[in-house]
């Protein structure tokens, strides 16, 4: 059965406004729903189904949200904690009634490239290990990495605690500096690989995951829709399973 929902909120969530304001412009009359003009923002519809229209343009439904955001250092990336901000924290008001979640997660001390969605199919396929999404970091460090640690991590380098990891990329950079690309997420795992090399990460920031590839005129703890371009490469990675 259709999951029918109230047009003010139907409405908020594509972006027409706070639900207080299309409460009143819905009973001016601004919007129809499959052709009849309707006054009462308690009006209930299928969103996916109905044809939407303000003032007699059509209004394309979206069932999902994707925002990226460049994530700062000191924000958990979780949906709620009671002792510390999370990357939530940062949405104003108009984006926290999405019910949005991180698609992965970067360290509290890390930067960068994070998505936030409401779909949980296509987070669950980002993050499998099987699709093989690179995700792409920028990191600085202390110390030097080993010789041959380049093929290490192209080989598979087993971390601390035996974890054996797929096969990544170590592309070192002058000035103490690396890019490192993997293809899953462990629980400080970019840490830990240049750790078993022989060097201590100072600085870590996310510039690609999959498709997308950080918008760097973001500031940091700013965020944005997808384009549509960004929005469809993303969901193509994965049409073809």
């Amino acid at each position: 059965m259709a999951k029918l929902e109230r047009l003010d909120k139907v409405l908020s969530n594509l972006g027409m406004g706070t639900r207080k304001e299309l409460k009143n412009r819905i009973k001016s009359g601004e919007f129809a729903v499959d052709g009849v003009t309707v006054k009462s923002p308690e009006f209930k519809l299928d969103p996916e189904a109905a044809c939407l229209t303000m003032n007699g343009q059509e209004i394309r439904y979206k069932k999902y949200v994707y925002l990226m955001l460049h994530k700062p250092a000191g924000y958990l990336t979780a949906t709620e904690d009671r002792h510390a901000a999370t990357v939530l924290d940062l949405l104003d008001d108009h984006w926290q009634s999405f019910d949005l979640f991180p698609a992965g997660r970067l360290d509290k001390d890390s930067e960068g490239l994070l998505l936030l969605t409401n779909d949980g199919p296509l987070t669950h396929k980002i993050l499998s290990p099987k699709n093989h999404v690179d995700k792409l970091y920028y990191i600085e460090y202390d110390g030097a990495f080993a010789d041959g640690s380049a093929e290490k991590f192209a080989a598979g380098l087993t971390i601390d605690g035996g974890y054996l990891c797929l096969p990544a990329k170590l592309e070192l950079l002058p000035e103490n500096a690396a890019l490192v690309t993997i293809q899953e997420g462990k629980y400080h795992q970019v840490k830990r690989m240049a750790e078993a090399c022989g060097a201590t990460v100072t600085y870590l920031k996310r510039l690609k995951m999959g498709p997308l590839e950080l918008d760097e005129t973001l500031e940091k703890g700013a965020y944005r829709p997808l384009t549509d371009q960004e929005e469809a490469a993303l969901v193509s990675c994965f049409t073809a399973e």
